[in-house]
């Protein structure tokens, strides 16, 4: 937040910047309501006509193809809708009703002329019509400006009547060609029902779906029972598997082996032979041990053994297969043997039920959970294919009842607003409004100066007031002179400065300005106690800035104080200390330093203790000039008779000169003026001042304006001395006419002196030296 001293400084800114420039704003403000005040006399009598529209909610509304029905939910009968939820759909309306169509074809139905005599146009009724919204209803005013009160009042009822008919004809047009377009669309929306539905009976068939809902939940509780049967057989499984290792380990057989002992032990083939040859086999033990081996008996027993082994091994191969071997003493077994293998086939064959059992039902089960895992996404399909069934059929649907309702629509003949009041015919003109254009001139006047101030003030660059050159130099402040009231300034570039020729110290030494320029010399003084300063170069950044006049006051301030002064015009490009002493400028510090001349030959004694060097004829190069050797043995020659050398030098940024001169000099000192230096060339100024290494001794600021300055500097001054109007002196006259009477005799060479008449004239106040 700005601090109050900020906004006060920006408040006096501104007052300033009016001060400065209030005559061309006060002249832009009074040609502007002089304008408009001139402009409202020449306003001829208007009447205006106003007429008023009631809207209403029509039965429906036609958006492109869509027919929306003006009932729905949440509105009521009679309030009109606007597509945009933050805009009074009305407004809409007032720009139909000052669309140009209708406009002209109310123009065309009237055929009225304008004040030239001419047809009247829509952009004629468009410039004096108006429409405005009756607050906080459904009502809109539509208004007439004219010339003419009854032509007002009929403009104002045909446009009415041409918005009616025109709502009228707009929504039958709007309603009959979204009645075609959504018959030509219904083919489309019935073939997409149909694709629909072939798409979904397609679906169900490939996927051998009925109900999905209902199969996913029979589904989950035939997997349930899968798996509590799965559990059941693996349960019989694991017993059957242990009766069978039981068994196995009471038979020693395995199961290939105890299913053919089984199959020879219940062959009656096989038992017969096995009889039979037991028999044989005890004849043969009986018969051996009375006969011998070649004996008939034995050879007949052998040979019957033997058929009967032949005949034994034939039938095994028949009953139980080629390849098997069974050991002789497993091919007749007892009745718990053979039981036993019995139970031990039974238990194999039941075993191997089950585990066909097993992988019955878990292959069953894998079937069923493979169906569950793949319902979800037959749902999804199925869901998608019935919501585009249901889409299209309801688009159709859709479609069908628009087609209905826009057939009723298409002869609709009631607009949505109706005429609640017709324009009357104006009896009385309206008030014309030169009040208002008065005001607004007045406003647009205030606008305009200010502009212009602030237009004058972006183009002045110049730091206007003491602070500001201070603060941008940043120099020692030694003083402030006042300005005089006959200054006159023009360029230099063209002519040398124009100011009062008077010197203030000299002529009005009870003056401010002749105060200010002896408390500069007194700050001098104090500026530099150890080491005196005896040569000051005086100078300033551009022309018009009063520093040759500051230097004639400062000399002759400081002579007055009793010190021996020499002042030299060193501003050999436009010098303009002669003009100050009414001296010629025949010779001077050109031909000095020339060697030319004497300095008791060419200087002035123009008053008490001050002696005045003239910068002479101008050189071919005063810059080289200055930069002599003889510039500095002058220098130095008479700094040892004077107490005091000031130099007058050019502005620095004109030429260099300023700072050479101010190489040589004990210092130099910077005029500026308010409302000729800017910020850019102070700044450049400092550049220079600083690359040359001159000791500056102080700012001094010339010029100085009162009343467009933020602070009050001579005030007080003001009140204590008795200040008279700065006119030029008495004896200028005479002098004017001395300097051109020393200016044709220096041309010959002639030797003046001192005469008494002379001195009692000028009151000992000019004495010449040859």
């Amino acid at each position: 937040m700005e601090s109050q001293e900020s906004i006060d400084l920006n408040l006096s800114h501104y007052l300033f910047a009016v001060k400065r420039h209030w005559i061309p704003a006060v002249s832009i403000f009074a040609a502007t309501v002089a304008l408009s005040i001139a402009a409202a006399s020449l306003l001829k009598p208007s009447y205006q006509a106003e007429g008023r529209l009631l809207f209403k909610n029509s039965t429906f509304r036609v958006i492109g193809p869509n027919l929306i029905p003006s009932n729905m939910e949440g509105s009521e009968s009679g309030d009109l809708k606007s597509l945009v939820s933050n805009q009074n759909p009305i407004t809409t309306q007032m720009e139909v009703i000052a669309s140009r169509p209708l406009l002209q074809r109310t123009a065309d139905r009237l055929k009225l002329k304008n004040d030239r005599g001419k047809l009247l146009t829509a952009s004629d009724i468009h410039t004096g019509l108006t429409t405005k919204i009756i607050g906080g209803s459904d009502i809109l005013q539509i208004g007439f400006k004219g010339r003419n009160s009854k032509d007002a009042a009929n403009i104002v009822n045909t446009l009415m009547n041409v918005y009616l008919e025109n709502d009228i004809q707009a929504s039958r047009l709007e309603a009959e060609n979204a009645r075609q377009f959504i018959e030509q669309q219904m083919p489309k929306t019935l073939a997409a029902v149909n694709s629909a539905e072939s798409a979904v009976r397609n679906f169900k068939q490939q996927n051998n779906i009925v109900d999905l809902s209902e199969e996913a939940k029979s589904a989950v509780g035939v997997i349930g029972n899968l798996e509590n049967n799965i559990n059941a057989v693996r349960s019989e499984l694991e017993q059957a598997n242990a009766q069978s290792q039981e068994l196995y380990k009471k038979v020693n057989l395995n199961s290939q082996d105890a299913l053919a002992v089984s199959a020879i032990s219940q062959s009656p083939a096989i038992q017969g032979i096995l009889t039979q040859l037991q028999d044989v086999d005890r004849q043969l033990a009986t018969e051996s041990s009375r006969f011998s081996d070649d004996n008939p008996i034995i050879v007949g027993l052998k040979e019957k053994q033997s058929k009967l082994k032949a005949l034994l091994e034939q039938q095994i191969r028949s009953t139980i297969g080629s390849q098997a071997q069974i050991p002789q003493g497993l091919l007749k077994i007892g009745d718990l043997k053979q039981n036993l293998i019995t139970e031990l086939l039974r238990s194999q064959v039941q075993q191997t039920g089950l585990v066909n059992k097993l992988n019955s039902l878990q292959s069953s089960r894998a079937a069923y959970e493979k169906r569950v895992s793949v319902i979800p996404k037959l749902v999804q399909t199925q869901r998608q294919l019935e919501r585009q069934l249901e889409v299209s059929q309801a688009t159709y649907q859709s479609l069908l009842k628009k087609v209905q309702e826009l057939q009723v629509a298409r002869n609709k003949s009631t607009s949505n607003a109706r005429i609640i009041s017709s324009a009357a015919i104006p009896e009385k003109p309206e008030p014309g409004p030169k009040l208002i254009l008065g005001i607004l001139g007045g406003l647009v006047g205030a606008l305009l100066g200010t502009s212009a101030i602030a237009y004058l003030e972006l183009r002045d660059s110049s730091l206007k007031t003491v602070k500001e050159i201070d603060k941008i130099f940043g120099y020692t402040l030694l003083g402030m002179i006042p300005a005089t009231q006959k200054k006159k300034i023009r360029s230099r570039a063209t002519t040398p400065e124009q100011t009062t020729l008077e010197i203030a110290v000299r002529d009005t030494p009870q003056s401010i300005t002749s105060e200010m320029s002896r408390t500069i010399q007194s700050n001098l003084r104090f500026l530099s106690a150890d080491k005196p300063l005896k040569i000051i170069a005086i100078t300033s950044s551009v022309a018009n800035e009063g520093k040759s006049k500051v230097a004639a006051n400062l000399a002759a301030a400081i002579a007055g104080m009793g010190q021996k002064v020499l002042l030299i015009d060193a501003d050999m490009r436009v010098p303009y200390q002669h003009r100050f002493w009414k001296l010629p400028l025949r010779k001077g510090l050109s031909e000095l330093i020339e060697r030319k001349s004497k300095l008791q030959q060419i200087s002035w004694t123009v008053m008490e203790n001050l002696d005045v060097l003239t910068a002479g004829a101008r050189p071919s190069n005063p810059l080289s000039a200055l930069e002599s050797k003889q510039m500095k043995l002058l220098i130095q020659e008479v700094s040892k008779s004077y107490d005091f050398v000031i130099i007058d030098v050019p502005p620095i940024l004109v030429a260099s000169d300023a700072l050479t001169v101010g190489q040589i000099a004990d210092g130099v000192l910077l005029v500026s003026r308010p409302g000729v230096i800017n910020a850019k060339d102070a700044k450049a100024v400092q550049e220079k001042f600083k690359m040359s290494q001159c000791n500056v001794l102080g700012l001094i600021v010339n010029g100085v304006i009162q009343k467009y300055e933020t602070e009050d500097y001579f005030s007080a001054s003001q009140e204590y001395f008795s200040v008279e109007e700065e006119t030029e002196a008495p004896w200028t006259d005479y002098m004017t006419k001395l300097g051109e009477t020393i200016a044709d005799r220096s041309q010959s060479d002639t030797i003046f002196i001192d005469t008494e008449g002379v001195t009692t004239m000028l009151g000992k106040s000019t004495n010449f030296h040859n």
